[in-house]
Protein backbone atom coordinates (compact mmCIF):
# COMPACT_ATOMS: atom_id res chain seq x y z
CA UNK A 1 0.00 0.00 0.00
CA UNK A 2 3.00 2.32 0.37
CA UNK A 3 3.75 2.38 -3.34
CA UNK A 4 1.82 4.64 -5.67
CA UNK A 5 0.67 1.86 -8.07
CA UNK A 6 -0.82 -0.19 -5.24
CA UNK A 7 -2.57 2.84 -3.78
CA UNK A 8 -4.02 3.63 -7.21
CA UNK A 9 -5.14 0.04 -7.84
CA UNK A 10 -6.71 -0.04 -4.38
CA UNK A 11 -8.76 3.09 -5.07
CA UNK A 12 -9.83 1.78 -8.48
CA UNK A 13 -10.79 -1.69 -7.26
CA UNK A 14 -12.54 -0.21 -4.20
CA UNK A 15 -14.76 2.02 -6.35
CA UNK A 16 -15.34 -0.82 -8.81
CA UNK A 17 -16.25 -3.28 -6.07
CA UNK A 18 -18.50 -0.69 -4.46
CA UNK A 19 -20.56 -0.60 -7.65
CA UNK A 20 -20.62 -4.40 -7.74
CA UNK A 21 -21.67 -4.74 -4.10
CA UNK A 22 -24.49 -2.27 -4.57
CA UNK A 23 -25.92 -4.75 -7.07
CA UNK A 24 -25.39 -8.00 -5.10
CA UNK A 25 -28.23 -7.57 -2.58
CA UNK A 26 -30.49 -5.84 -5.12
CA UNK A 27 -30.32 -7.93 -8.30
CA UNK A 28 -32.35 -10.95 -7.06
CA UNK A 29 -35.16 -8.67 -5.82
CA UNK A 30 -34.92 -6.53 -8.98
CA UNK A 31 -35.31 -9.65 -11.14
CA UNK A 32 -38.11 -11.08 -8.99
CA UNK A 33 -40.01 -7.80 -9.37
CA UNK A 34 -39.91 -8.39 -13.14
CA UNK A 35 -41.24 -11.93 -12.73
CA UNK A 36 -38.12 -14.07 -12.31
CA UNK A 37 -38.20 -17.33 -10.38
CA UNK A 38 -35.38 -18.26 -8.00
CA UNK A 39 -33.87 -20.54 -10.64
CA UNK A 40 -34.02 -17.75 -13.22
CA UNK A 41 -32.25 -15.45 -10.77
CA UNK A 42 -29.47 -18.05 -10.59
CA UNK A 43 -29.36 -18.29 -14.37
CA UNK A 44 -29.15 -14.50 -14.55
CA UNK A 45 -25.95 -14.63 -12.53
CA UNK A 46 -24.73 -17.67 -14.44
CA UNK A 47 -25.12 -16.08 -17.87
CA UNK A 48 -22.94 -13.17 -16.74
CA UNK A 49 -20.27 -15.65 -15.65
CA UNK A 50 -20.54 -17.60 -18.93
CA UNK A 51 -19.84 -14.42 -20.89
CA UNK A 52 -16.99 -13.61 -18.51
CA UNK A 53 -15.49 -17.07 -19.07
CA UNK A 54 -15.22 -16.28 -22.78
CA UNK A 55 -14.13 -12.65 -22.51
CA UNK A 56 -11.81 -12.92 -19.50
CA UNK A 57 -8.96 -14.84 -21.19
CA UNK A 58 -9.29 -12.68 -24.31
CA UNK A 59 -9.00 -9.45 -22.32
CA UNK A 60 -6.17 -10.83 -20.22
CA UNK A 61 -4.20 -11.99 -23.23
CA UNK A 62 -4.78 -8.71 -25.06
CA UNK A 63 -3.51 -6.85 -21.98
CA UNK A 64 -0.17 -8.63 -22.33
CA UNK A 65 0.33 -6.70 -25.58
CA UNK A 66 -1.48 -3.40 -24.92
CA UNK A 67 -0.79 -3.15 -21.18
CA UNK A 68 -3.21 -3.64 -18.29
CA UNK A 69 -4.50 -0.07 -18.18
CA UNK A 70 -6.26 0.23 -21.59
CA UNK A 71 -8.03 -3.12 -21.20
CA UNK A 72 -9.03 -2.27 -17.64
CA UNK A 73 -10.70 0.90 -18.92
CA UNK A 74 -12.49 -1.08 -21.66
CA UNK A 75 -13.75 -3.56 -19.10
CA UNK A 76 -15.03 -0.77 -16.86
CA UNK A 77 -16.85 0.86 -19.79
CA UNK A 78 -18.71 -2.39 -20.43
CA UNK A 79 -19.76 -2.45 -16.78
CA UNK A 80 -21.06 1.12 -17.05
CA UNK A 81 -23.12 0.35 -20.16
CA UNK A 82 -24.50 -2.80 -18.55
CA UNK A 83 -25.66 -0.84 -15.50
CA UNK A 84 -27.38 1.79 -17.63
CA UNK A 85 -29.24 -0.86 -19.65
CA UNK A 86 -30.26 -2.57 -16.42
CA UNK A 87 -31.60 0.65 -14.90
CA UNK A 88 -34.09 1.08 -17.76
CA UNK A 89 -34.95 -2.62 -18.26
CA UNK A 90 -38.70 -2.96 -18.96
CA UNK A 91 -38.71 -6.76 -18.60
CA UNK A 92 -36.63 -9.74 -17.54
CA UNK A 93 -35.10 -10.32 -20.98
CA UNK A 94 -33.54 -6.86 -21.01
CA UNK A 95 -32.10 -7.62 -17.57
CA UNK A 96 -30.44 -10.67 -19.13
CA UNK A 97 -29.15 -8.44 -21.96
CA UNK A 98 -27.64 -6.02 -19.44
CA UNK A 99 -25.81 -8.83 -17.68
CA UNK A 100 -24.57 -10.22 -21.01
CA UNK A 101 -23.11 -6.81 -21.91
CA UNK A 102 -21.42 -6.52 -18.53
CA UNK A 103 -20.14 -10.10 -18.60
CA UNK A 104 -18.83 -9.80 -22.16
CA UNK A 105 -16.37 -7.13 -21.03
CA UNK A 106 -15.79 -8.40 -17.52
CA UNK A 107 -12.15 -8.67 -16.51
CA UNK A 108 -11.64 -5.99 -13.89
CA UNK A 109 -10.51 -8.27 -11.09
CA UNK A 110 -8.20 -10.50 -13.13
CA UNK A 111 -6.58 -7.47 -14.77
CA UNK A 112 -6.10 -5.84 -11.37
CA UNK A 113 -4.55 -9.07 -10.06
CA UNK A 114 -2.22 -9.21 -13.05
CA UNK A 115 -1.25 -5.59 -12.46
CA UNK A 116 -0.43 -6.32 -8.82
CA UNK A 117 1.60 -9.35 -9.85
CA UNK A 118 3.49 -7.14 -12.35
CA UNK A 119 4.62 -4.65 -9.71
CA UNK A 120 5.27 -6.77 -6.59
CA UNK A 121 7.90 -9.28 -5.45
CA UNK A 122 6.78 -12.86 -4.68
CA UNK A 123 7.37 -12.54 -0.93
CA UNK A 124 5.09 -9.48 -0.81
CA UNK A 125 2.36 -10.91 -2.96
CA UNK A 126 -0.05 -12.21 -0.29
CA UNK A 127 -0.06 -8.81 1.39
CA UNK A 128 -0.45 -7.08 -1.98
CA UNK A 129 -3.35 -9.31 -3.02
CA UNK A 130 -4.81 -8.36 0.33
CA UNK A 131 -5.33 -4.92 -1.28
CA UNK A 132 -8.09 -6.51 -3.36
CA UNK A 133 -9.40 -8.20 -0.23
CA UNK A 134 -9.58 -4.88 1.60
CA UNK A 135 -11.33 -3.33 -1.40
CA UNK A 136 -13.88 -6.16 -1.33
CA UNK A 137 -14.31 -5.71 2.40
CA UNK A 138 -14.88 -1.97 2.05
CA UNK A 139 -17.23 -2.60 -0.85
CA UNK A 140 -19.29 -5.06 1.18
CA UNK A 141 -19.27 -2.66 4.11
CA UNK A 142 -20.57 0.37 2.20
CA UNK A 143 -22.18 -0.85 -1.04
CA UNK A 144 -24.93 -3.14 0.29
CA UNK A 145 -25.90 -0.60 2.95
CA UNK A 146 -26.19 2.10 0.28
CA UNK A 147 -28.17 -0.31 -1.91
CA UNK A 148 -30.59 -1.18 0.88
CA UNK A 149 -31.17 2.46 1.75
CA UNK A 150 -31.72 3.62 -1.85
CA UNK A 151 -33.95 0.62 -2.68
CA UNK A 152 -36.51 1.99 -0.22
CA UNK A 153 -37.22 4.79 -2.71
CA UNK A 154 -36.86 2.87 -5.99
CA UNK A 155 -35.02 -0.19 -7.24
CA UNK A 156 -33.58 2.03 -9.99
CA UNK A 157 -31.75 4.32 -7.61
CA UNK A 158 -29.11 1.78 -6.52
CA UNK A 159 -28.47 0.91 -10.17
CA UNK A 160 -27.89 4.58 -11.01
CA UNK A 161 -25.52 4.81 -8.02
CA UNK A 162 -23.60 1.77 -9.30
CA UNK A 163 -23.36 3.35 -12.76
CA UNK A 164 -22.02 6.59 -11.26
CA UNK A 165 -19.37 4.65 -9.35
CA UNK A 166 -18.43 2.75 -12.49
CA UNK A 167 -17.88 6.06 -14.27
CA UNK A 168 -15.76 7.24 -11.33
CA UNK A 169 -13.67 4.05 -11.62
CA UNK A 170 -13.04 4.78 -15.30
CA UNK A 171 -11.83 8.28 -14.42
CA UNK A 172 -9.62 6.95 -11.61
CA UNK A 173 -8.03 4.37 -13.90
CA UNK A 174 -7.45 6.96 -16.62
CA UNK A 175 -5.83 9.57 -14.42
CA UNK A 176 -4.37 7.76 -11.39
CA UNK A 177 -3.09 4.36 -12.53
CA UNK A 178 0.50 4.35 -13.88
CA UNK A 179 0.96 2.34 -17.07
CA UNK A 180 3.07 -0.81 -16.77
CA UNK A 181 4.60 -2.25 -19.93
CA UNK A 182 3.99 -5.93 -20.59
CA UNK A 183 4.04 -8.04 -23.75
CA UNK A 184 6.02 -10.85 -25.30
CA UNK A 185 9.22 -8.89 -25.00
CA UNK A 186 8.85 -9.27 -21.24
CA UNK A 187 7.71 -12.89 -21.26
CA UNK A 188 9.70 -13.41 -18.05
CA UNK A 189 7.58 -10.86 -16.20
CA UNK A 190 5.03 -11.94 -13.62
CA UNK A 191 2.11 -10.81 -15.72
CA UNK A 192 2.92 -13.54 -18.21
CA UNK A 193 0.73 -14.61 -21.10
CA UNK A 194 -2.89 -15.75 -21.21
CA UNK A 195 -4.47 -18.78 -22.83
CA UNK A 196 -7.48 -18.56 -25.08
CA UNK A 197 -10.69 -20.29 -24.06
CA UNK A 198 -10.18 -23.17 -26.51
CA UNK A 199 -6.67 -24.16 -25.38
CA UNK A 200 -8.02 -26.85 -23.06
CA UNK A 201 -4.92 -28.99 -23.48
CA UNK A 202 -2.79 -26.20 -22.09
CA UNK A 203 -5.17 -25.67 -19.18
CA UNK A 204 -5.11 -29.40 -18.43
CA UNK A 205 -1.33 -29.25 -18.19
CA UNK A 206 -1.65 -27.11 -15.08
CA UNK A 207 -4.03 -29.58 -13.47
CA UNK A 208 -1.43 -32.32 -14.02
CA UNK A 209 1.25 -30.29 -12.29
CA UNK A 210 1.74 -31.83 -8.80
CA UNK A 211 2.35 -28.52 -7.06
CA UNK A 212 -0.54 -26.65 -8.70
CA UNK A 213 -3.35 -29.16 -9.24
CA UNK A 214 -4.50 -29.41 -5.60
CA UNK A 215 -4.41 -25.64 -5.22
CA UNK A 216 -6.41 -25.06 -8.39
CA UNK A 217 -9.05 -27.51 -7.20
CA UNK A 218 -9.08 -25.65 -3.89
CA UNK A 219 -9.76 -22.45 -5.79
CA UNK A 220 -12.63 -24.11 -7.66
CA UNK A 221 -14.11 -25.31 -4.35
CA UNK A 222 -13.82 -21.83 -2.90
CA UNK A 223 -15.43 -20.24 -5.96
CA UNK A 224 -18.29 -22.73 -6.15
CA UNK A 225 -19.20 -22.50 -2.45
CA UNK A 226 -18.92 -18.71 -2.40
CA UNK A 227 -20.97 -18.24 -5.56
CA UNK A 228 -23.73 -20.44 -4.15
CA UNK A 229 -23.70 -18.34 -1.01
CA UNK A 230 -23.69 -14.88 -2.64
CA UNK A 231 -26.32 -15.78 -5.24
CA UNK A 232 -28.62 -17.63 -2.87
CA UNK A 233 -28.45 -15.58 0.31
CA UNK A 234 -30.90 -12.78 -0.67
CA UNK A 235 -33.51 -15.34 -1.79
CA UNK A 236 -32.84 -17.51 1.27
CA UNK A 237 -33.17 -14.56 3.66
CA UNK A 238 -36.40 -13.43 1.98
CA UNK A 239 -37.95 -16.86 2.61
CA UNK A 240 -36.43 -17.73 6.00
CA UNK A 241 -35.99 -14.51 8.01
CA UNK A 242 -38.35 -11.80 9.25
CA UNK A 243 -37.65 -8.23 10.35
CA UNK A 244 -40.40 -6.27 12.15
CA UNK A 245 -43.03 -8.66 10.88
CA UNK A 246 -41.97 -8.49 7.21
CA UNK A 247 -39.68 -10.77 5.14
CA UNK A 248 -36.10 -9.68 4.63
CA UNK A 249 -35.68 -7.35 1.64
CA UNK A 250 -32.81 -5.43 0.01
CA UNK A 251 -32.33 -3.23 3.09
CA UNK A 252 -31.91 -6.09 5.57
CA UNK A 253 -29.81 -8.14 3.17
CA UNK A 254 -27.70 -5.06 2.49
CA UNK A 255 -26.94 -4.48 6.15
CA UNK A 256 -26.03 -8.16 6.58
CA UNK A 257 -23.50 -7.83 3.77
CA UNK A 258 -22.23 -4.60 5.36
CA UNK A 259 -21.55 -6.46 8.61
CA UNK A 260 -19.68 -9.16 6.68
CA UNK A 261 -17.70 -6.45 4.89
CA UNK A 262 -16.66 -4.89 8.20
CA UNK A 263 -15.33 -8.22 9.43
CA UNK A 264 -13.56 -8.75 6.09
CA UNK A 265 -11.70 -5.44 6.42
CA UNK A 266 -10.61 -6.40 9.93
CA UNK A 267 -9.17 -9.74 8.74
CA UNK A 268 -7.62 -8.55 5.46
CA UNK A 269 -6.26 -5.21 6.59
CA UNK A 270 -2.94 -4.71 8.39
CA UNK A 271 -3.58 -7.94 10.32
CA UNK A 272 -3.14 -10.11 7.22
CA UNK A 273 0.57 -9.40 6.77
CA UNK A 274 1.23 -10.05 10.46
CA UNK A 275 -0.78 -13.28 10.43
CA UNK A 276 1.02 -14.51 7.29
CA UNK A 277 4.40 -13.93 8.95
CA UNK A 278 3.32 -15.68 12.14
CA UNK A 279 1.18 -18.57 10.91
CA UNK A 280 2.02 -18.91 7.21
CA UNK A 281 -0.22 -18.72 4.15
CA UNK A 282 -1.08 -22.43 4.12
CA UNK A 283 -2.35 -22.43 7.71
CA UNK A 284 -4.44 -19.30 7.13
CA UNK A 285 -5.82 -20.87 3.96
CA UNK A 286 -7.01 -23.89 5.93
CA UNK A 287 -8.54 -21.71 8.64
CA UNK A 288 -10.38 -19.76 5.92
CA UNK A 289 -11.90 -22.90 4.41
CA UNK A 290 -12.92 -24.07 7.89
CA UNK A 291 -14.64 -20.72 8.46
CA UNK A 292 -16.60 -21.01 5.22
CA UNK A 293 -17.68 -24.60 5.91
CA UNK A 294 -18.76 -23.88 9.50
CA UNK A 295 -20.43 -20.59 8.61
CA UNK A 296 -22.49 -22.00 5.75
CA UNK A 297 -23.51 -25.01 7.85
CA UNK A 298 -24.63 -22.67 10.65
CA UNK A 299 -26.55 -20.59 8.13
CA UNK A 300 -28.43 -23.69 7.00
CA UNK A 301 -30.10 -23.86 10.42
CA UNK A 302 -30.48 -20.13 11.02
CA UNK A 303 -34.02 -18.98 11.82
CA UNK A 304 -33.39 -15.73 13.69
CA UNK A 305 -31.40 -12.52 13.37
CA UNK A 306 -29.05 -13.37 16.29
CA UNK A 307 -28.16 -16.68 14.63
CA UNK A 308 -27.66 -14.84 11.34
CA UNK A 309 -25.10 -12.60 13.05
CA UNK A 310 -23.27 -15.64 14.41
CA UNK A 311 -23.28 -17.43 11.03
CA UNK A 312 -22.03 -14.30 9.25
CA UNK A 313 -19.21 -13.83 11.78
CA UNK A 314 -18.06 -17.43 11.36
CA UNK A 315 -18.26 -17.35 7.55
CA UNK A 316 -16.29 -14.08 7.45
CA UNK A 317 -13.20 -16.03 8.55
CA UNK A 318 -13.33 -17.45 5.02
CA UNK A 319 -12.16 -14.10 3.62
CA UNK A 320 -8.65 -15.35 4.40
CA UNK A 321 -8.91 -17.84 1.54
CA UNK A 322 -8.73 -15.60 -1.53
CA UNK A 323 -5.54 -13.59 -0.81
CA UNK A 324 -3.60 -16.50 0.69
CA UNK A 325 -4.62 -19.06 -1.92
CA UNK A 326 -4.01 -16.66 -4.81
CA UNK A 327 -0.53 -15.96 -3.47
CA UNK A 328 0.19 -19.68 -2.98
CA UNK A 329 -0.90 -20.42 -6.54
CA UNK A 330 1.22 -17.68 -8.11
CA UNK A 331 4.28 -18.73 -6.12
CA UNK A 332 3.84 -22.34 -7.23
CA UNK A 333 3.93 -21.30 -10.90
CA UNK A 334 7.12 -20.21 -12.71
CA UNK A 335 7.40 -16.46 -13.13
CA UNK A 336 6.74 -16.54 -16.88
CA UNK A 337 3.58 -18.63 -16.36
CA UNK A 338 1.92 -16.55 -13.64
CA UNK A 339 -0.25 -14.62 -16.08
CA UNK A 340 -1.65 -17.88 -17.41
CA UNK A 341 -2.33 -19.16 -13.91
CA UNK A 342 -4.03 -15.93 -12.82
CA UNK A 343 -6.20 -16.11 -15.93
CA UNK A 344 -6.95 -19.74 -15.10
CA UNK A 345 -8.12 -18.83 -11.58
CA UNK A 346 -10.47 -16.27 -13.09
CA UNK A 347 -11.78 -18.92 -15.49
CA UNK A 348 -12.35 -21.21 -12.52
CA UNK A 349 -14.26 -18.41 -10.80
CA UNK A 350 -16.44 -17.97 -13.88
CA UNK A 351 -17.02 -21.72 -14.09
CA UNK A 352 -18.08 -21.77 -10.45
CA UNK A 353 -20.45 -18.85 -11.03
CA UNK A 354 -22.01 -20.64 -14.00
CA UNK A 355 -22.75 -23.72 -11.89
CA UNK A 356 -23.27 -22.39 -8.36
CA UNK A 357 -26.01 -19.73 -8.71
CA UNK A 358 -28.45 -21.84 -10.78
CA UNK A 359 -27.95 -24.71 -8.33
CA UNK A 360 -28.60 -22.35 -5.41
CA UNK A 361 -31.70 -20.96 -7.14
CA UNK A 362 -33.03 -24.45 -7.88
CA UNK A 363 -32.64 -25.56 -4.26
CA UNK A 364 -34.26 -22.41 -2.91
CA UNK A 365 -37.11 -22.48 -5.42
CA UNK A 366 -37.91 -26.00 -4.21
CA UNK A 367 -37.84 -24.80 -0.56
CA UNK A 368 -34.63 -26.72 0.21
CA UNK A 369 -33.26 -23.80 2.21
CA UNK A 370 -31.19 -25.86 4.64
CA UNK A 371 -30.03 -28.00 1.71
CA UNK A 372 -28.69 -24.83 0.06
CA UNK A 373 -26.55 -23.98 3.09
CA UNK A 374 -25.37 -27.54 3.63
CA UNK A 375 -24.42 -27.95 -0.03
CA UNK A 376 -22.26 -24.81 0.10
CA UNK A 377 -20.74 -26.04 3.38
CA UNK A 378 -19.94 -29.45 1.88
CA UNK A 379 -18.18 -27.86 -1.09
CA UNK A 380 -16.14 -25.64 1.23
CA UNK A 381 -15.28 -28.75 3.27
CA UNK A 382 -13.84 -30.32 0.11
CA UNK A 383 -11.57 -27.27 -0.18
CA UNK A 384 -10.52 -27.77 3.46
CA UNK A 385 -9.65 -31.42 2.82
CA UNK A 386 -7.57 -30.45 -0.22
CA UNK A 387 -5.87 -27.65 1.73
CA UNK A 388 -5.01 -30.11 4.51
CA UNK A 389 -3.50 -32.70 2.16
CA UNK A 390 0.23 -33.31 2.46
CA UNK A 391 2.06 -31.20 -0.14
CA UNK A 392 3.56 -33.12 -3.02
CA UNK A 393 7.08 -32.52 -4.25
CA UNK A 394 7.09 -29.55 -6.60
CA UNK A 395 7.88 -30.09 -10.27
CA UNK A 396 8.77 -27.46 -12.77
CA UNK A 397 6.15 -26.69 -15.39
CA UNK A 398 8.66 -27.23 -18.17
CA UNK A 399 9.06 -30.86 -17.09
CA UNK A 400 5.34 -31.69 -17.31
Amino acid sequence: MRSSPLLAIFLIVAVDVLGLTIMIPLLPFYAEKLGATATQVGLLIGVYAACQLISGPLLGRASDFTGRKPLLILSQMGTLIGFLVLAFAPNLWVVFLARIIDGSTAGNLSLAQAYISDVTRPEERAKSFGVIGIAFGMGFLIGPAVSGYLAKFSYQWPVFAAAALSFTSIMATTFLLPAVKTGVARAEGPGGRRLSLLEWGEYARYFRHPDLATRLFQFLSFGLAFSMFTAGFPLYAERRLVWHGAPFGPEQVGFTWAFAGFLGIFLQGPMLGKMVRRFGESNLNRVGFLGYAAGYATLAYTFSVPMLIVATAIASIGTLVRPTLTSIITQAAPREEQGVVLGLTQSLTSTAQIIGPPLAGFLIQHELLSGWGLTAAAIAAVGLVLASAKPRVAARMSQT
